[in-house]
């Protein structure tokens, strides 16, 4: 007879009704008929009953790992390296580079498979998407911005008493942005959506309270397929100061629409109790209003296959006037930041 089907538990319980149908006065071969096993099992759980927890479930522990855990301690130096250090092109490690790396240094060859349930389990690492990041930055200047001028513009701003402003534009397709979801193996999922360029362009801004640091979101959609051009940075510049009452300071990125566009220059020119500046550039790390569009566009609005652009602009406009109401997570972009605001 072939071994029964069960957990350990499950399994044990067996043996201890086997066990116990004998000592009522069934037969061990009535048992074992009635259990599915040979009665030489019954005759031997009869003989284990008799030990300390002989029935008991035993745990199986496997075969031993491949690696002891001071070479998985080394192997975790390693691979914090980055890969780069170890002779590949780049600092990213995959499961068949690990693999390499461990026959290298420790003569044993593990499936790719097996490598990454040792990372998970044993290593808690996990796969990542990692995050891009322009060769054109400059580290030096950026840390520098942020441990010394951007202070300096908080004091000048609060002395002011400005309000902070984090401005940053966006779009929005009716062409969906593409994230993974649940399907059965085997069985990829279909996305019927329209393979046209309508789009919507939009604009936040996240504003800091001068004198409560209260975060808050501020934000306005464009007409259909309109690109952002200064005339329409002026217009929300002219809804901030409305909104908050007189004078700002805004922080924004170098782009054209920003510095070159005529139109912002004169409004700014007329306008001094706004004051502008300049974040590092390729640091758009140091914009939280980024965040606002990672939150809204890859991850509320991922996978929306909108009937047409104004669908999209009813989907757009409802996830941003929600985040607006959650004080909550427009804090914790100001915290991902690292830009420090308080007193």
């Amino acid at each position: 007879m072939s071994r029964p089907f069960g957990t350990a538990a499950e399994l044990e319980r067996r043996r201890r009704q086997a066990v116990e149908a004998v000592r009522q006065g069934e037969s061990p071969e009535t048992v074992a008929r009635v259990v599915g096993v040979n009665r030489v099992s019954v005759y031997r759980w009869l003989a284990l009953a008799r030990q300390p927890d002989g029935l008991a479930a035993k745990l199986n522990r496997g075969p031993a790992p491949r690696l002891s855990q001071q070479q998985l301690l080394r192997l975790d130096g390693f691979l914090r390296q980055g890969a780069q250090a170890h002779g590949w092109p780049n600092r990213l490690w995959t499961c068949s580079r690990i693999a390499e790396l461990i026959r290298r240094h420790f003569g044993v060859s593990l499936h790719h498979d097996h490598v990454g349930r040792m990372l998970r389990e044993r290593l808690h690492w996990t796969p990542q998407k990692p995050r891009r990041r322009a060769r054109e930055r400059d580290e030096l200047f950026i840390n520098l911005w942020k441990r010394f001028e951007f202070p300096r513009l908080v004091a000048a701003a609060r002395k002011r008493g400005d309000h902070l402003v984090f401005l940053d534009e966006s779009g929005f397709m009716l062409t969906p942005t593409v994230r993974r979801t649940w399907a059965p193996r085997g069985s990829k999922p279909v996305l019927d959506c329209w393979d046209r360029h309508d789009r919507l362009s939009a604009i936040s801004a996240l504003t800091v309270s001068p004198q409560t640091r209260q975060v808050n979101l501020a934000f306005d959609l464009l007409p259909d397929n309109t690109n952002v051009r200064g005339e329409h940075v002026v217009e929300f510049l002219r809804q901030l100061r409305r909104m908050l009452g007189g004078g700002f300071t805004v922080l924004w990125d170098g782009s054209n629409v920003h510095w070159k566009s005529k139109a912002v220059r004169a409004y700014l020119a007329d306008h001094p109790e706004i004051h502008s500046e300049t974040l590092p550039a390729y640091a758009p790390e140091l914009n939280p209003d980024e965040l606002v569009w990672g939150w809204s566009k890859y991850g509320q609005l991922s996978n929306l296959a909108a009937e047409n652009t104004q669908s999209l602009r009813d989907h757009v406009s409802g996830e941003l006037s929600h985040l607006r109401d959650r004080p909550d997570l427009l804090q914790s972009f100001m915290d991902k930041s690292e830009l420090s605001i308080a007193a």
